[in-house]
């Protein structure tokens, strides 16, 4: 098994990659379906966001993989599959983005109540965390030994 140090490093790497696949992903699905009520700008905002004044996506990345060293720190508990493990990652993402962050802000909490801003919060953050739950493993495989 890996240790600590090396799960939250791939984890970090995990949470971003997914932030750029499987969140986009599911971001230009929204914007090309355009459903009423779930519509999305493109993905991949560009515009500056935070004291720092990065581009949006680069802060995604950065808060994914944040989350993204918690899920590696927390595999080797995890006993159900870890897509479904993945699913309840991007479910606390979702719950964080829509009560904690406002609140810390100053700004109203539970994206207005508004059902629909919820769905796609999910949707959104729900095929991430499944995301990060596909890649890391992926990253975490040993190299088989090489024969002499």
């Amino acid at each position: 098994m890996q240790t600590p140090a090396t799960r939250a490093l791939f984890g970090f790497i995990a949470g971003a990659l997914s932030v750029l696949t499987f969140h986009a992903g599911m971001w230009e699905a929204l914007h090309v379906l355009d459903l009423p009520g779930l519509g999305m700008r493109a993905p991949y905002p560009v515009s500056s966001v935070g004291p720092l004044q990065v581009p949006q996506i680069l802060n995604l990345c950065f808060w994914g993989g944040l989350y993204g060293i918690v899920f590696g720190l927390a595999l080797p508990r995890l006993r159900a599959p870890l897509w479904l493990c993945g699913l309840g990652l991007g479910v606390i993402a979702m719950l964080a983005g829509t009560f904690v962050v406002p609140a810390i802000k100053g700004l109203p909490v539970g994206s207005g109540w508004v059902l629909l801003n919820w769905v796609r919060s999910l949707l959104i953050n729900g095929s991430w965390g499944i995301g990060v739950a596909l890649i890391l493993p992926l990253l975490l495989l040993r190299r088989a030994p090489r024969m002499a």
